[in-house]
């Protein structure tokens, strides 16, 4: 099938052409005709990089009236990133179409500069949820008469904490307009927003809903949690070629491991939502121009990254929610290119593979490490491929006289030594006495470390804990790494909690005297595996401490609910009584701290901004 197939008039097939556009993806070709024949609610299941943004744009632009100044059409999306990749887009495909005006709308940008060009009269508006709300309500923008609106990515919408927004935005909207969604997954939130804001909407699914790519290969690699940075280089190293982006789970973790690696010679950045949108821009260019090699990016900043050549996704931390992993792996295998998504884990989090395979319908290949020794060679042939490769440049034949009566005592072999010896001893050396990080995953339920202690908890579900804010919150009370409490399961009125044993009196400890909004908190050993999700074993050593304050329901790090977008700046985090909040990703956190009147250990460092360096030979 060709575009002209999807009827498509003349003005847009010339654009198509243009841009080198040959045959419409599955996405476009389901999609396309039934908007165009149509004026009907769409849903539409599709992988990141299956060309979502043509598969509607073509049709608005097509169904609109570029003669009137009126807004007709409106594009809600995450992130800025997106939103002005989105609006790039949208005038590549109207190129031919005089008059046309699209106007993007986020944070970060002068908001009287953005009406300013929608008073020009903008057909068409592409904008983050948190900007359009504030430009209504100040009576900048006026979508009463729009006939089309997108919600795209509306997965990742919801998990910002959009939907009151979103509610908000559309609420000033009309009835009858034709409203279409578009994702990569479909979690029970994105079923309830169509259902509020959609009229039986027709159904369009590329693959099956919530299932990875086909072209992307999955890989894990067991290591111990304070092993994972190296993991990270040497996988890196195994790699001369790679182009990736690295997921981290917070803004902090984004921009220690970029601060890491750029300190250890790599060409790498991080993208998150403390930078200004000028850095952000700045960093984008230089990913897409191939000067960072190594984006180290959070889940919510990494929606606006549009690269097709992206050879490698490294989740260097799984997400919080494994339906996120979909969002990530689709980073790479784009274009109908090969991609492979790695993921590096610790030997308590390895059952969660299973899981995202359960998700994804796809099989995960168990890999190791690589040696020292192996990455030397890799590194070695990468030079002979590039030597073989490269195009002799003849300026250098006025210098041939002098290079030859310098080596002229050399024969080709030694001469072919000596050069490759630069490459392989740097890298030698710096691995020759390099331990092995791989660890067996065991049996991919859990930690089978017999060097364990299980705890007893009596606060659970109903106190608004699930396991990964009760783990977050107990690795910030015991000041422990985010892989040293692990095996948390959370009932209704108690939960469960391991940590290694040399931490069990470190537990026993600050769980002294420990209350939490009135009550005691008590804590005690458990006989309980873990493998059952059995009852309350027999306990010693009982504990408690003190904590004031409460949970607002629903609350999560910068990277999920609870944060309103990277276009309002602002850092999301568990809202605690007493006036204070805790923020996921500021290590322990001073002003988290200073509300205990128990015991802490540890200090935060602040974030230090920074982009860009060299690749490391050695």
């Amino acid at each position: 099938m060709t575009f002209l197939d999807l009827g498509l008039e003349e003005n847009l097939l010339q654009a198509i052409t243009d841009m080198g556009f040959e045959t419409p993806s599955e996405v476009q070709e389901k999609a396309i005709p039934i908007l165009l024949q149509e004026n009907t609610d769409l849903v539409a299941l599709a992988q990141t990089g299956t060309g979502k943004t043509a598969a509607f744009g073509f049709p608005m632009l097509q169904k609109i009236e570029v003669e009137s100044r009126t807004t007709q059409g409106l594009i809600l999306s995450p992130t800025r990133e997106l939103c002005m990749q989105i609006t790039n887009e949208m005038n590549n495909y109207g190129k031919h179409l005089k008059g046309l005006n699209v106007v993007a709308i986020y944070g970060g940008a002068s908001i009287t500069e953005q009406a300013r060009q929608i008073k020009k009269g903008a057909q068409i508006i592409v904008a983050t949820p948190g900007r359009m709300k504030d430009m209504i309500g100040r009576r900048m923008i006026d979508i009463s008469k729009i006939e089309y609106c997108v919600l795209d990515e509306a997965d990742e919408m919801l998990n910002m904490g959009f939907y009151e927004d979103i509610t908000e935005i559309l609420s000033h909207s009309p009835e009858d307009k034709s409203t279409w969604l578009f994702s990569a997954t479909m979690p029970k939130e994105v079923s309830t927003i169509a259902k509020k804001f959609m009229h039986n909407p027709v159904e369009v699914t590329v693959g099956s809903k919530n299932v990875g790519s086909e072209n992307v290969s999955h890989e894990y690699y067991t290591v111990n949690a304070r092993d994972r940075y190296q993991a990270l280089k040497r996988l890196a190293d195994a790699n001369p070629e790679i182009f990736s982006v690295v997921f981290c789970r917070t803004k902090r973790d984004t921009q220690k491991v970029a601060e890491q690696l750029i300190a250890d010679g790599y060409s790498a950045g991080a993208i998150h939502g403390d930078l200004s949108q000028n850095q952000r821009d700045i960093v984008m260019k230089q990913f897409r121009s191939r000067q960072i090699q190594m984006m180290v990016a959070t889940d919510v900043a990494a929606r606006g990254i549009d690269v097709d050549d992206i050879t490698h996704v490294i989740n260097y931390q799984l997400p919080d929610e494994i339906e996120t992993y979909t969002h990530r792996s689709g980073r790479t295998g784009r274009a109908g290119k090969e991609g492979i998504s790695m993921v590096i884990v610790s030997k308590s989090e390895a059952r969660k593979i299973r899981q995202i395979e359960k998700i994804i319908q796809q099989k995960f290949q168990q890999k190791e490490i690589p040696s020292g020794m192996e990455i030397c060679e890799k590194q070695l042939m990468h030079l002979a491929n590039n030597i073989k490769e490269t195009e002799i440049n003849h300026d250098i034949d006025v210098y041939l006289p002098q290079i030859n009566a310098a080596l002229e005592d050399f024969s080709k072999e030694e001469l072919i030594k000596k050069f490759f010896s630069v490459e392989f001893t740097r890298f030698y050396n710096y691995y020759q006495k390099a331990k092995d990080l791989n660890v067996s995953p065991g049996d991919m339920s859990g930690s089978d470390n017999k060097d364990t202690v299980r705890f007893f908890l009596n606060v659970g579900s109903r106190d608004d804990f699930d396991w990964m804010s009760l783990k977050d919150f107990l690795k910030d009370i015991l000041s422990l790494g985010q892989d040293e409490v692990y095996r948390v399961d959370v009932k209704d009125n108690f939960s469960f909690f391991n940590v290694d044993t040399k931490h069990k009196d470190l537990v026993l400890g600050i769980f002294t005297d420990f209350t939490l909004e009135g009550r005691n908190v008590n804590v005690e050993i458990s006989t309980d595996t873990g493998r059952s999700g059995g009852g309350r074993g027999k306990g010693r050593g009982r504990s408690g401490g003190s904590f004031k304050g409460g949970r607002d329901r629903g609350k999560r790090s910068d990277d999920r609910r609870g944060r309103r977008g990277d276009d309002k700046g602002k850092r999301g985090g568990f809202k605690k009584g007493g006036g204070f909040k805790k923020k996921s990703d500021s290590g322990s956190g001073e002003e988290f701290k200073s509300k205990f009147s128990g015991k802490r250990r540890g200090k935060s460092k602040p974030d230090n901004k920074g982009t860009g360096g060299r690749r490391r030979r050695g």
